[in-house]
């Protein structure tokens, strides 16, 4: 006889106490082998796969793409067959990215207050399931949930100005998943009512991009955002055109009309997962960390003429940040004290004897900062190797929280967006990071001659708790020294 077990959201790891379904990879129905990924769920850290760990037959999924989950609540349910001995079935204990499949939580963390409409008491599941079978345990809450969504449905429908009734079959939006280039975009469009499905992608094979969202919201495709709802005050009313009162025009709205539906209001964007994680980080750096900047330019010619006799000699090609960050950690070794950390509690400096280099990489989910671990360990070739597959990992999301966190020390190639210099904030809980600008051809007097050099421009952004500006500055023309002469470092090879 076939045993229904519940597979709740496991505890992430690295504090995360919450996640948002970016996507289902399974069906009700669907027959799901041990640990088989069955969701995609986005935190503050990155983008995760998450594994159920039992095998059998999905009977209900909890919460639609877009739903934010916290820790310990349901995710779906499955119908396994009873074991041989009669006992209990076992999930698989394997451990996955930053946390366990073998049981839930042993301590529950506080999240949140849900919303009011959620399901009652007897049922922990923060949002309906999507779908599910007559035979489910949860029917009767499956039942409630699809007809609350589809009265909520048809109240944006009668907001939005359209006909009470069901849409009709050439409006009506396409069944199927649709192609968003980033949870960042479904969650846009959902603050402001916009439905995808009517949204023409200006991307690849259609995929809908940022900037078609907001033209829609430009053009009025969608509703604006109103004054909150009396019965919700997590869902704010739309108003449309067609709303406006008889013989007023939008142009001659009450003040605070105007003020809530102009331009100037612009788009509401939710600060969460990845952006969310960043605005708080930099926010306590800036609360915390004394910082202080200094820069230099230098004469990059030489090191660049040394890169492309390494990649001329033939093998593994190297990279230019790659170079940078082997000058980062022999640098590092002359100055331990910008790689340390404070103990605000203990009132210490800690120095660290790892280093471990983080980089700044834009992706389309915002800014995210990889760790590469060891990094005073490595040669060009593997810091080029390792910088190129945590590249690629943070284009795609598929970043760990383990490859999120722990760096002591950054490199920052602002460089790449085509400016020479920056004063960035340090990446709390670190003490310093390096910036890099454009390497650029310059005039530059070279042995007592003005000749055109390629230059560039290295700033230092330290914390000014753990040294001085002796300090800093010692580093700083200790980097040039070796971007303007590269053999300077073979006396730390």
């Amino acid at each position: 006889m076939a045993q229904v077990l519940e597979f709740k959201l496991p505890d992430l790891g690295e504090g995360l106490t919450e996640a948002e379904i970016v996507r289902w990879l399974v069906e009700v129905g669907d027959v799901v082998a041990v640990d088989q990924p069955v969701v995609e769920v986005e935190t503050a850290k990155a983008m995760v796969e998450v594994p159920c760990p039992y095998g059998g037959v999905v009977t209900a999924r909890f919460g639609e793409e877009g739903t934010e989950l916290p820790v310990g609540a349901p995710l779906l349910t499955v119908a396994v067959g009873e074991p041989a001995d009669g006992g209990e079935p076992e999930g698989s204990g394997n451990v996955l990215v930053g946390y366990g499949t073998a049981a839930p939580p042993a301590r529950r963390r506080r999240v949140r207050q849900a919303p009011a409409a959620r399901p009652t008491a007897h049922q922990p599941a923060p949002a309906g399931p999507v779908n599910g079978s007559s035979g489910s345990p949860h029917a009767g809450a499956d039942r409630a949930a699809a007809a609350g969504r589809t009265e909520r449905a048809a109240g944006r429908g009668r907001r939005a100005g359209g006909p009470a009734g069901p849409a009709p079959a050439a409006e009506r939006p396409v069944d199927g998943p649709v192609p968003v280039i980033s949870p960042l975009v479904r969650r846009l469009a959902r603050e402001n009512g916009l439905d995808l499905r009517r949204l023409s992608g200006s991307g690849p094979d259609g995929l809908i991009l940022r900037a078609d969202v907001e033209d829609a919201l430009r053009t009025g495709a969608t509703a604006v955002s109103g004054p909150p709802h009396a019965g919700d005050p997590h869902a704010p009313v739309r108003a449309t055109a067609a709303q406006i009162p008889a013989g007023q025009t939008p142009g001659a709205q009450t003040p605070a009309a105007r003020t809530s539906a102009s331009p100037a209001s612009g788009v509401r964007v939710p600060l969460k997962g990845v952006r969310g994680a960043v605005a708080d980080k930099l926010s306590r750096s800036r609360r915390e960390i004394p910082d202080a900047t200094c820069w230099v330019d230098a004469d990059a010619t030489e090191l660049m003429r040394a890169r492309a006799a390494m990649n001329a000699a033939g093998g593994p090609k190297i990279s230019l940040l790659a170079l940078l960050a082997r000058i980062c950690t022999a640098a590092l070794a002359r100055y331990p004290e910008l790689n340390s950390t404070v103990d605000t509690e203990a009132r210490e400096i800690v120095r660290l004897d790892a280093v471990h280099l983080g980089f700044a990489a834009q992706t389309e989910r915002g800014l995210v900062v990889p760790v590469v671990r060891d990094a005073h360990a490595r040669d060009a070739e593997s810091l080029t190797a390792e910088f190129a597959r945590l590249t690629e990992a943070a284009r795609t999301g598929t970043l760990t929280p383990g490859e999120l966190t722990g760096g002591t020390f950054t490199l920052n190639n602002y460089g790449v967006f085509g400016v020479d210099g920056s004063t960035p904030i340090i990446n709390h809980p670190e003490a310093a990071m390096l910036g890099v600008g454009r390497i650029v051809p310059k005039p530059w007097v070279h042995d007592g001659e003005l000749a055109v050099r390629q230059v560039v421009q290295l700033s230092l952004t330290f914390d000014h708790r753990v040294c001085d500006g002796g300090t800093a500055g010692g580093f700083l023309r200790y980097v040039a020294d070796c971007v303007e002469q590269p053999a300077v470092l073979l006396r730390t090879v």
